[in-house]
């Protein structure tokens, strides 16, 4: 087979000339000496490209022949895409499996019959017995990795405990890794507990680092909410202190989330990090990320941290609502709130200041506030609406000059138009 050249940072493997990455970009360097980024078997998918050694003649010169992973592709592979009409079976694929699984039409076809309602547990042996031996750069493999889930998925149970045995000592690299986090993460979803425990364990120490990875931080999501709480507390814990910096990135603030939504019933795991959201809501409620963590507690929080999130923010409504984000948090304010949080937000917005005018007044010409008049006019009672009414009444010339303004009245006279109280509504034209 050809032999690959061992880069810094990378791991090479015997029995496959495979590049894992560990944090860098994966390269390898074939038997001519080119060099190539990526895995090797993704790109010998196709024709590679060699470059020419001398940097100023910038010409490319392509491989006529046809290669497939270690070399020219075999005779059954050149005639599965030369017979498209042909109806293959796992069976025609004996002895072809692992070449088939990195084809993209292959791996294809395998994935189809192993989903299948009529697939056999002998076919499923077939493919696993090949497979199995080649599962760790298969888990990686750009075609390969649908596969192996497929396997996790639709195997035997045995296969799902062999598979699970090929990530211990793997799951770090893999999670953090394009294909591999996929793998890790269908693999959390159908192995037995002790053995999600396990993969689980390999990324204490390492937590902060997946949740800041694009593909780890799927991983820790899927960790906790397949593992109970008990199980993963080292990844709650690993949150002690930087829930502010997590919670604005892009990330860490679905990472938090999930912690609120599964460890629900664990308080002592989530109070800290609750307390640590109120501690900075003003900052969270302005962050493109941040207001998503408050909009979650607002929606599913206890009662008592919903209101403490009110009552720090309310000092600063006027200047929230007119925000892209904050104006967000603004509405499930109002949505989630306690009838007596929502009272008096409402009172707030009406009271007329030394100026003359309202915060409501300045909120229904916004561009975003106007959203969250909107909003506050779906959600408050018949009475509310009555109030909000005769705060606006006055006004109604000179919100019909602004294109926001128009936006309120519109949404009134389509809720009621005969009016409130007995008398015609003041929106409509004369």
């Amino acid at each position: 087979s050809t032999q690959s050249t061992w880069e810094p940072g990378q791991y090479y493997t015997q029995s496959y000339p495979q590049v894992v990455p560990s944090y860098g970009i994966p390269m390898y360097v074939d038997s001519e000496n080119n060099y190539h980024v990526g895995f090797e078997h993704v790109y010998q998918q196709s024709a590679p490209v060699s470059f020419q050694s001398n940097p100023t003649d910038k010409k490319k010169t392509v491989r006529k022949e046809k290669v497939h992973d270690d070399g020219p592709r075999t005779r059954l592979m050149e005639e599965f895409r030369n017979m498209k009409t042909k109806r293959w079976e796992l069976q025609d694929l004996t002895g072809h499996i692992v070449e088939f699984s990195r084809d993209q039409d292959g791996s294809r076809l395998i994935q189809r019959k192993l989903e299948g309602p009529t697939c056999t547990d002998t076919e499923k042996e077939l493919v696993f017995g090949e497979v199995y031996k080649e599962a760790l750069g298969l888990m990686t493999d750009v075609f390969g990795n649908y596969v192996i889930q497929k396997l996790f998925e639709h195997g035997l149970s045995h296969h799902r405990k062999l598979l699970a045995g090929v990530l211990k000592g793997n799951v770090l690299n893999m999670t953090l890794q394009t294909y591999g986090c996929r793998v890790i993460q269908k693999a959390l979803e159908v192995i037995d507990q002790e053995d999600q425990i396990m993969v689980a364990s390999e990324l204490n120490g390492h937590v902060l680092k997946c949740v800041l990875d694009q593909n780890g931080n799927h991983v820790i999501q899927k960790c906790i909410e397949r593992i109970p709480p008990d199980n993963v507390s080292f990844i709650v814990k690993s949150f002690d202190g930087n829930v502010q910096n997590l919670a604005v990135h892009a990330y860490g603030c679905r990472v938090i989330q999930r912690i609120l939504e599964y460890c629900d019933g664990h308080q002592v795991f989530i109070e800290p990090i609750l307390n640590e959201i109120l501690d900075s809501v003003l900052n969270l409620a302005r962050d493109q990320y941040g207001n998503y963590v408050l909009q979650h507690v607002l929606i599913n929080g206890k009662p008592e941290f919903q209101s403490g999130i009110i009552e720090k923010l309310r000092g600063d409504i006027l200047e929230l609502a007119q925000h892209k984000f904050a104006s967000n948090v603004v509405e499930k304010m109002f949505q989630h709130g306690s009838d007596e949080d929502k009272a008096s937000l409402l009172d707030d917005l009406l009271r007329v200041r030394e100026d003359g005018t309202s915060a409501l007044q300045i909120m229904m010409k916004d561009q975003y506030a106007n959203y969250v008049v909107q909003k506050i006019i779906d959600l408050v009672n018949d009475t509310q609406k009555q109030k909000i009414m005769d705060h606006i009444r006055p006004h109604i010339a000179t919100l019909r000059r602004y294109t926001y303004g128009k936006h309120i009245i519109a949404r009134i006279e389509k809720l009621n138009p005969k009016g409130y109280s007995g008398y015609s509504t003041p929106f409509q034209k004369n």
